[in-house]
């Protein structure tokens, strides 16, 4: 069975990391994530990314390097997760999707509600926590 594709956005300003809360409702409700989404038919993952961003925040951005790929195989279909480095080129950031955000530090990622396949992320971006 092929997998779930699905893009994530990391998208770091000033030494710190964007995460949004999903709301009420959607999978995986009331956890914290970096933003992004399915890739579409037809789509790159980059160019899913953009959308996703724009759809989700209202931001204009661009993406980056691809910065490693978590698969979960803890659902069906499997999902392979796509980590990219973002920028934000324009706008200002709006919750079309979610119900709250944060910018927080790299070693706060690691004590928040993340679903799995952000937490394999996590640990591979910026290690296992310490402790």
């Amino acid at each position: 069975m092929s997998r779930q594709r699905v893009t994530a956005a990391i998208l770091e300003e000033d030494g710190r990391v964007f995460v949004a809360r999903r709301g009420p409702g959607r999978h995986l409700a009331g956890k914290w994530e970096f933003p992004g989404g399915k890739v579409e038919p037809g789509e790159t993952p980059e160019q899913a990314l953009q959308r996703e961003l724009a759809e989700e925040l209202g931001i204009t951005c661009e993406v980056g390097e691809f910065l490693c790929a978590a698969v979960y195989e803890g659902r069906e279909p499997p999902l392979e997760l796509l980590v990219y480095r973002v920028h934000r080129v324009a706008g200002a950031i709006v919750l079309h999707e979610h119900v709250d955000a944060r910018w927080v530090s790299p070693g706060d990622l690691a004590g928040l509600d993340l679903p799995e396949s952000d937490r394999m992320a996590v640990d591979r971006l910026y290690g296992k926590e310490s402790g």
